[in-house]
Parts: structure tokens; sequence; C-alpha cells
């Protein structure tokens, strides 16, 4: 009876039905698209962390770089000796440690051994300045004149012969300079466990990582966009400061370009920085990622003076249009969400009891054939519900659709990163070198996403639970409503 009664009921109320099924529709579709684009977010966050701590790494410990000394400078300084030939081509290497001050590589056993470290690995890097080209060696000329008057008298640096012919001071002519400026970072990397540290960002497309074997042989893996700049193949070999490297691999970064171009053995890098035993940062895996934040606390307090950074640390940095974004769906996405979602609770609940209000006769009908209340709202609730789940489904087709449109888009967001130091400034020209400027030469690092908007099972199963809920509360108004009717009201509505 309750079955048949209402499908009859929603058959002869489709427009109103659908009405109310579709103002649950949208809101719960605004709900879906806004957790999906969110979740979107959160992927292309940590997309961006991960590029630069790479899969595994919970948090980095360093140290700040010391203020220079008064009078001292901290700029490059580029060499180059004088030679009689006419033209000579000159190459100098300039390798400062990148990334703040260095440490002593013992810091990464006492780090390692601290309560909640899972593991504790170093690394080098440095920024690598080239500077090649050739000076050119300018003639000397002198101009010469004649005059009418064997009584002309020649100036400084001149004098007059016996034919009146006067001798200019001689002026050097052609000649100069042409060098050619090079830029790139190299790290050097524990080649006995490439799980942590810069190179675990990455993968390696063409040919073959580091051995463990390899801890200071003469070998390096480039990245991509380097290779390709440069034309490095495997078996391809570079000179970084006299000493000759053989590239052995290729790595892709696994999201966003590579910040890294040079990747070398950790003692091979110490070698080329004049930095024995000594790492710029200390990548660090907890035992627990729930306690992240107690083991930050613990390194910290034990060893005094580094500055550990974690990933949540590190997403306060991140900035441009994801961040942007990212913000905007949280804050704005979010409560327009839970806005409309109530406001389309409440346009259900006033039209289902807007529409028991024009079935006075029915309800009061039914209720005088000895119909109880509690049979009366639960037809009412009944209705109500189906009318719920039916908004419900088009939610969340309506939602699956925009969120598809989003990832089969696939807008790009780009990601900035705080500013990190490195050695560097300007160069000054001539022979014999220069002085820079500042020693601490702000870079910024600026990545790529494309944003998707993956729709989880527990989205689903919200959209669902929204679905019920909007059709309870629907059907708790409208059944009040209709439970307060007496037979008599459906007597006075005879007309």
């Amino acid at each position: 009876m309750f079955g048949i009664y209402l499908k009859r009921e929603l058959s002869r109320r489709k427009k109103a039905a659908l009405v109310i099924a579709m103002g649950l529709a949208l809101g719960i579709a605004l709900v879906i698209t806004v957790n999906s684009v969110s979740a979107g977010m959160n992927q292309a966050q940590d997309k961006v962390l991960k590029s630069l701590y790479g899969l595994g790494t919970d948090m980095t410990v360093t140290k700040a770089q010391s203020a220079p000394k008064a009078g001292s400078s901290q700029g490059p300084s580029f060499k180059f000796g004088a030679t009689s030939s006419s033209s000579s081509s000159q190459s100098s290497d300039r390798v400062n440690t990148q990334g703040g001050q260095a440490l002593a590589s013992s810091l990464v056993t006492k780090v390692a051994s601290q309560k909640g470290v899972s593991t504790a690995v170093g690394a080098l890097t440095l920024n690598v300045t080239k500077v090649d080209g050739s000076f050119t060696q300018g003639k000397a000329k002198s101009s010469t004149s004649s005059g009418s008057s064997s009584s002309q008298q020649g100036g400084p640096g001149g004098g007059t012969n016996s034919g009146g012919t006067s001798t200019g001071q001689p002026q050097v002519q052609g000649g100069g300079a042409n060098f050619n400026v090079n830029s790139y970072s190299v790290a050097g990397i524990d080649v006995t466990n490439q799980t942590l540290g810069p190179l675990s960002t990455s993968k390696i497309t063409t040919g073959k990582t580091f051995t463990t074997a390899q801890t200071n042989a003469k070998v390096a893996v480039v990245s991509k966009s380097y290779a390709k700049t440069k034309k490095y193949k495997v078996g391809s070999t570079f000179k970084i400061s006299s000493t000759k490297f053989t590239v052995i691999g290729i790595a892709t970064p696994n999201s966003s370009e590579s910040t890294i171009d040079v990747y070398v053995p950790l003692k091979q890098a110490q070698t080329l920085g004049d930095s024995k035993n000594k790492v710029t940062t200390i990548y660090v895996k907890a035992t627990d990622s729930k306690q992240i934040s107690t083991v930050k606390s613990t390194i910290q307090k034990n060893i005094s003076g580094t500055t550990v950074t974690t990933s949540a640390d590190l997403a306060s940095t991140v900035s441009g249009s994801l961040s942007t974004a990212s913000n905007l769906a949280t804050s704005v996405g979010k409560w327009l969400s839970i806005a409309v979602l109530i406001a389309a609770f409440l346009v259900a609940a006033l039209l289902t009891s807007s529409a028991v209000s024009r079935r006075v006769r029915e309800f009061g009908t039914l209720k005088a054939l000895g119909w109880p209340s509690r049979k009366v709202t639960r037809q009412v609730v009944g209705e109500s519900m189906v009318n719920g789940l039916i908004g419900g489904g088009l939610g969340i087709a309506l939602g699956l659709l925009a969120a598809y449109t989003v990832t089969a888009i696939s807008p790009k967001l780009t990601a900035q990163l705080g500013s990190t130091s490195t050695g560097g400034g300007g160069m000054g020209g001539g022979p014999g070198g220069g002085q820079g400027g500042p020693g601490q030469q702000a870079t910024s690092n600026t990545l790529e996403i494309a944003l998707n908007a993956p729709v989880s099972l527990t989205t689903i199963a919200l959209a669902v639970g929204l679905a019920v809920t909007g059709g309870l509360i629907a059907g708790a108004m409208g059944g009040w409503r209709a439970s307060r009717m007496r037979p008599a009201d459906a007597l006075r509505s005879v007309s």
C-alpha cells in the first residue's frame, strides 16, 4: 500500500518533485566539485614539496649563512694570467656552497640517532659559475702630421723632426675581450642511500644511476633539461674546475622542473667545493609521520644552531597561482558550497511544506478513513526521501562531470617557492678578475603544476549522506505539518 501510494503521488507531482530534486542536486554537485578541486590542490602542493624534498623526506636540517665580516667581499673573483700572444683563450670555474652554511658530516650520524628519526642522509649543494672566452691584444699606433713651419714645437710626448712632421702620442687600437658566463647547480649525494636527498625527486630515464661502489668516482647524472641545453648524452664528458666527469645517466623530475642540474658523488662535491667532510643539507625521514613536529623539536633541542624545516613549513612559503587558487577553494569555495547547500535544504523543505498545505483534503480524508498521524508522516517523509535520492543521483552526476571537465582541461598553476640564498653577485671585467657585488644572491624556484580534480569514494559517500539529509529535513517539516491536520479540515475544504 505504501509503495503504491508513493509511486502514484510522485507521478502526479512530477514537476514539484523535479524542482526539489534539482535544488538538492545543484548544492550536492557544488560540494563534490569544491571537494574534488581541493583534493587536487593538495595533490599539487604535495608534488611541489616532493619536487624539493623527494618522496619519503619529512624534514631537512640546515644552518643559516653567517653574516660576512666587515670589510670582506663575498663576490666572485676570477683571475686570468697574462700572455704575450695576440689572442689567448681563458677559462675559470668558481665553485661555492649553496643553501646555507656548511655542516660537519658527523652531524648526519647525530641526527640519525635522535629519537623518532628513521633515516638521515647528507647532501652538499654547490653553485658553479664558469667564465670562458678570450682576450685579443690591441696594437699601439702613432699618428703623424706635417707642418709648414720648421719652428713648430711638439707637445708632451711628441716632437718635431727636421722635416716639419709632428709625431703624436701613441694610441692603442683594436683588441678587447669576449667571455661567456654559465652558472649551474651541482648536488653531491650519498650514493649508498639514494632513497633520500636531491636525486630522489627524479627518476633515471636514460642510462643508470650511481652504484654503492662509486662513492668517489668521477661520474655524474645530469637533469633532462640541462642535458638538452648542453647536448649531453650518456658517455659525454665535461669538466668542473679541471676535474673531468663522465655522464652515466639522465634524470627526469617526477613532477615539474628540477632545481639541480648535475648530481655527483658526495666526496667529489666536497673536493670541488673545498668542503671536506661537510654537507649543506641533511634530509630526514621520521619513523612516524604523525610525530614530525615532535621530532623537529627534538632535533632543534639537541643540535643547537640548526634550522629544521618540515614539509608543512615549506608549504607556507609557496606562493603563486597555486597558493591563490588553494586559498580560494578552501575559504570561498567551501563556504559558498555550504551556503548553497543550506539554501537547497531550506528550499526543499519549504516546497515540501507548501505541497502538504495544498493536500489538506487528501490528508484529512485519509485521517477520516482511519490513517494515524504517524502513517501520514511516513508517507510525506517517504516522498521527500525519494526526491532527495533523485537529487543526490543528479548531483553526483553533475559533480563528476564538473570534476572530469577540470581534469580534462588540466589548467596550469604556478608555484613559486620562497627565495633561497646562493653565492653569486656581479662580476667585474678586465684582466685579473674583478670583485662582484653582494655575496648572497636571492633566487626563487617557480614550478608549473597541472591541476586535477580527483573524486574519492569519501566524497561520493558525503554526497549520498547529504541527499538523505536533505530528504529527511524536507520530510520532517512536511510530515510535521501533515500530522497536525484534522479530519474536519478536509470537510471545510470541500466546496
